[in-house]
Formats: C-alpha cells, structure tokens, sequence
C-alpha cells in the first residue's frame, strides 16, 4: 500500500517537520515564557557573583536581629532552605547547610539549658519547677545557680535561642552557595591576603563535614560501626590528615603565584591606606552594630555610609601595593543586582515594620501571648525567595541531564 497524504485545509498550517533546538518538533513545544526571562544553567561566565549571595544572606540576617517572632523567623529560615535548595551545586561547601541547621538547633538548646540552671532576669508568675539553688558568694552578686524556673523565663529563652539560630542559618545559606574561591578572587588588592586566611577559614568546616560523610559512608559500607567513642577516634584521625594536607596543598600554591610580593609605594600613602581602611572599617563595624540592635537604627546608616566611603577609598590605594591580575574576573550583572537588592529590601522593610509596630515583631512574654503573624512584615521576608527564580541554575551532575517540567504535547498518530 502507499502512504497515504493528507493536504492541509483552509486556515491549516502545513507539517513540515521542522524542530525546535530542543530536538523536539515545532508543533511540540511546550508554552513558557520567554527565553529571556528563564534563569540559564549556570557556567563559568554567567555564574552568579558571589558578593550577590554574602549581600543577600546579611539582608535575611538583619531582618532575623529585629524580631522575635517565631513565625517569621521560621519564614525566614524557610526562605533560607527553599533558595539554597534550588540553587546549591555539588560542591563540598554547599552540603554544609545541614550542619549550620543543626548547629542552630544545638544554640537554642544551649540558650534553653543556660536559662534553667543559670536563671534568668525575665519575671514569671507560672512555676514549672524548683531546682536546688547553690549558694554564691558576695562578690558573684546577681548570678545564681538553680532556683525557680518559670514557663515565661523558658518562652523568653527559646525566642532568644530562635534569633540566634537563624541568624547562623543565614550565614550557613550564605556559605552553601557562594563559591569561596571566587569570593577570594572579587576581593580588592588589599585585602588578598587577610581575604586568603578568610576563606581558608571559611572552607574548613564545610570540608570538615564533606571528609566526615565521605569517612562514616565508607566504615558503614565496609560493616563497621559508625557511633560511640571508638568510631568517633577512628574517623577524627583520618579527618585532621586530609586537613593537614589540604592546607599543605594550598601553601604550595599560593607560594607558586607569588603569594605576598608587593609593590614599592611611598609612605606617605601607606599611611594614608592604614588609616582610611582602619577607620572606614570601624565605621561599618559601629553601623552593622546598629543596624542589629534595636536601638541604634538612627546612627546606623549615616555611620555606615561614612564607613564605607572611607574604606573604599583606603582599599583603593591599598590595592597599588598588590602586583597580582585576575583572570576573568567574575562580573556584577542584572542576576547580582537583583539578588543583593531581595535581600536589602527584607532588611530594611523589617526595619520599618519594626519602627511602627514592634509589638508585633516583639510577641508577649510578660505575661505569655500567642504569637501572631503579621501581614506586610511575612510579605517583605518572601521577597527574599527572589533569587531562587533568577539565580542562574546549577549544573546537571555528571551523566544527567538537567530536568526542566513541562507539559507533554499531542501524541503522535500511530502509522
């Protein structure tokens, strides 16, 4: 039999069999929006800065410092977990989130334990329980060991713990996505060297964990025991040798690109430079202090401002004395900007929601009331979930390729 052909009739577009760059034919593909508008899979000329993520993680950690609330905090730390979830890589430093939730649970333990034993200032009228109180000598007067534990000294401790935990999961989000080394390769010249020690310090725990995991999977793998003392003793040994080497491996390296040479510059002008850095970098400490405290938010950003003028200036000319290039230095694009702005946003609108209405930020302790949710505060704290639509995608793992939904199109006629 021959095939048989059909014509296409009035108002009809003829098949012709084109496809998309997908593979898929034209007729096929699924609707979305433009190509414009998608977040692209992240390479290394389109990755996003790694300032943008430190910038966005501050935002969520300044608007964590203004309240006490436990539902927005537990808003803020999901938004935290939903963008580190969608945009967190493979790497080593990005599985440390799950430590910086359970270091975050282990402060609000501590913070409840220390209330109990140590006491609290906060008065209460609901006794739980009397714990024997350890007499203390004249000179430790206002500190005391045992004694009453009250229900609103225990609810005053768990929100306190509770800002505190957020505050280390924000910086543990900030962690998980940015890529250290990149981070080291934005900073200014003058800071190389400090920035070098930084982020050695701030790989170490996440390299920790990943050596840990790596070393539990393998004795469990192997049907040996994976808890108590002995297991413990036998992993820690092997861990601190990977660290050892690690840090010998990055000493030859930095000792192969020159790692410390400078550039001769009068000194006059390093003078200059040790001033303005110094007190540029006091300023932003004193403003950030500000902006984290409840009562400094008048100074805070004037203070600020002068802080980071002057230590722009002061890394600028410290930034003669480094002879070192970048290659390919990493760009502040659109993405960044939008990133670092979702951030700046939640910190400030939680700053003026906490101006005109702290009673909400701030529930009841003395006596105990139900911590309710307020509306515009929860609204401004989703903005920081911006990133987890605009960041650029992280790369498919080997031998996997990216998953995209869709919705399926028309089935093909049978022949």
């Amino acid at each position: 039999m021959g095939a048989r052909t059909r014509t296409s009739g009035p108002g009809e577009t003829p098949r012709t069999g084109a496809r998309s760059p997908e593979g898929r034919p034209a007729r096929d593909r699924a609707p979305g929006p433009p190509r414009s508008l998608r977040a692209p899979v992240a390479t290394r000329s389109n990755a996003l800065h790694a300032g943008a993520w430190w910038l966005w993680a501050a935002g969520l950690a300044v608007a964590a410092s203004r309240t006490t609330n436990p539902l927005l905090l537990g808003l803020l730390v999901g938004v935290a977990g939903y963008v580190v979830a969608a945009r967190r890589t493979d790497a080593p430093w990005a599985r440390s989130y799950g430590a910086f939730v359970k270091l975050g649970l282990f402060v609000i333990a501590v913070r409840v334990v220390f209330s109990v034993a140590l006491g609290s200032p906060i008065p209460g009228t609901h006794l739980l329980f009397t714990l024997p109180e350890v007499p203390m000598p004249d000179w430790a007067d206002g500190i005391r060991l045992g004694g009453r534990v009250t229900g609103e000294q225990l609810l005053f401790a768990l929100y306190d713990g509770a800002k505190l935990a957020t505050l280390l999961i924000c910086v543990g989000a900030a962690n998980a996505l940015a890529n250290p080394a990149r981070l080291l390769k934005s900073l200014p010249g003058a800071l190389y060297e400090a920035g070098v020690a930084v982020v050695v310090a701030m790989t170490f725990a996440p390299n920790l964990v990943a050596d840990v995991l790596r070393l539990r999977t393998a004795r469990r793998l192997r049907g040996r025991s994976t808890g108590g003392l002995a297991a413990v003793a036998r992993i820690a040994l092997p861990v601190l040798e990977g660290a050892l080497e690690r840090s010998v491996a990055v000493a030859a390296s930095m000792d192969a690109r020159g790692y410390g040479r400078t550039a001769q510059v009068p000194p006059a002008v390093r003078r200059t430079t040790a001033v303005l850095t110094l007190g540029g970098l006091l300023g932003v400490c004193a403003g950030s202090y500000g902006l984290l405290a409840a009562e400094g938010a008048g100074y805070a950003v004037p203070l600020m401002a002068a802080g980071l003028a002057a230590a722009a200036g002061g890394l600028w000319l410290g930034g003669r004395r480094t002879v070192r290039t970048r290659y390919r230095p990493d760009r502040w694009g659109v993405r960044a900007w939008l990133v670092a702005g979702s951030g700046a946003a939640v910190a400030l609108l939680m700053i003026r929601a906490a101006a005109l209405d702290p009673a909400a930020l701030h529930p009841g302790v003395v006596p105990p009331t139900v911590p309710q949710l307020p509306l515009w505060p929860a609204l401004s704290v989703l903005i920081g979930l911006l990133p987890a639509f605009v960041a650029p995608l992280p790369p498919a793992p080997a031998g996997r390729a990216p998953y995209s939904p869709a919705p399926a199109g028309p089935e093909e006629p049978r022949k």
